[in-house]
């Protein structure tokens, strides 16, 4: 079966959002010219596991483009937007993706998507090589590398990397300096509070707001909170982290008395169990929980449902638990993604520049295949510089080159 969407029929509606971002996608539109004239993805199959919305489908005809034979999923079943996944599905692609989909078809649409024996993976969140590597090695065979999006995709493959058993290499996509400075910061920033605010309709001015963990995402977010006129409070488990958290101007403390005083908690940690029954014994009534992390186990759902008397749909995307003692707690989009589960994700000016990191990381896979080692590698230099140039060149922007005369200046030391 070449795809498995809700409905066909939706395509138009989705062409139409694919087409819009396109609009604000430059970066994308050079390098769906570049591919169409090269064909660097000539005979390549490509799979692909990125969250399916308009942003992620024009990466994928920017690849098919280039040759790449395309499959398609989701990396997570409330961002796939089904419209967009018949768009796809319409111009030919494999794919494998339904908007709220079962746990037990999500990740059997993971498996349909590798069933192409790709050559390259571009994941994200690790779902991708998880299966293959678990499950179905059987499908590995041609597999010359792959690319990694996200912070957790890549803690992932570090793991299986120490442990000896990464067989590919794969590209760390987020620790590219034009993934985390912009993406990351500028991208999960907005877009979260997009996905917040879209979903309660309530005011952040006035509300203390509580982000846990403060890497690029969480200063991101910690910024646009600030922004919009909220007292922002930060909880860390990084010492250097938290130093900075209190030189921006935040409060750092412990989640256990961060709970007592917070209207907003926002995770994005990357780990388990961060806010659980204790902190949630504490809040007050009315407060609000939601994850900026890839996977919904930041906030315990185990241990609110046990807390709750009552459980019930307060509002769209909104679950509401009632605590013994009458109050109500607030969980968006059932802990997962936020930006994406209540919202459309990243701005697609700040995708444009993480997907140009993609599609420029899966071209160094095939260019550079055989000669690469196992392991998780760095985009490299030239490709994050290039994205950078491209973007500024977008901006009518130019800079300053060194002279020679300051080349040989740097490269000295005996001056």
């Amino acid at each position: 079966m070449n795809y498995d969407v809700k409905d066909i029929n939706l395509a138009q509606s989705g062409k139409q959002k694919i087409e819009w971002v396109k609009s604000y996608m430059p970066l994308l539109r050079s390098l769906e010219e570049e591919f169409s004239a090269a064909k660097p993805f000539k005979d390549i199959r490509i799979s692909l596991s990125v969250h399916l919305e308009a942003k992620t489908a024009y990466l994928c005809k920017v690849l098919a483009a280039g040759g790449a034979q395309m499959s398609v999923t989701g990396s997570n079943v409330l961002s796939t937007q089904d419209d967009v996944a018949a768009a796809l599905a319409a111009e030919g692609m494999r794919v494998f993706a339904k908007y709220k989909a079962s746990e037990e078809e999500y990740y059997k649409h993971i498996e349909m998507t590798l069933e192409n024996e790709p050559h390259v993976i571009i994941d994200d969140g690790g779902d991708l090589i998880n299966l293959l590597y678990n499950k179905r090695r059987d499908l590995m065979k041609n597999l010359m590398g792959g690319c990694e999006e996200t912070t957790t995709g890549i803690v992932r493959l570090r793991a299986m990397e120490a442990d000896g058993v990464l067989e590919n290499p794969m590209i760390a996509v987020n620790d590219a300096y034009c993934k985390y400075l912009f993406d990351n910061r500028y991208g999960t920033g907005q877009s979260v509070w997009d996905g917040i605010n879209r979903t309660t309709n309530l005011i952040t001015a006035g509300k203390t707001v509580v982000v846990a963990g403060y890497g690029w995402c969480g200063r991101g977010i910690a910024m646009r909170a600030k922004g919009l006129g909220a007292k922002v409070i930060v909880t860390e488990i990084d010492p250097i982290k938290s130093v900075e958290a209190i030189m921006d101007g935040f409060e750092v403390m412990k989640m256990g008395q961060a709970a007592e005083k917070g209207d907003i908690f926002i995770t994005v940690t990357g780990c388990k169990k961060v806010i659980i029954k204790e902190h949630m014994e504490k809040m007050k009534d009315g407060a609000i929980l939601c994850n900026a992390g890839h996977f919904n186990v930041e906030v315990d759902l185990n241990d609110i449902e046990s807390l709750a008397v009552e459980i019930k749909e307060r509002r769209q995307n909104i679950k509401g638990y009632k605590m013994a003692d009458g109050r109500w707690l607030n969980v968006l989009a059932e802990g997962r993604l936020v930006n994406l589960a209540s919202g459309d994700g990243h701005p697609a000016e700040i995708m444009d520049m993480s997907f140009a990191l993609q599609a420029l990381g899966a071209k160094y896979i095939v260019d550079n295949r055989g000669k690469l080692e196992n392991k998780v590698i760095s985009v490299p230099q030239e490709v994050d510089q290039r994205v950078a140039r491209m973007k500024l060149s977008n901006w009518g922007i130019e800079i300053d080159e060194l002279t020679e005369e300051q080349r040989v200046y740097l490269a000295s030391w005996n001056v």
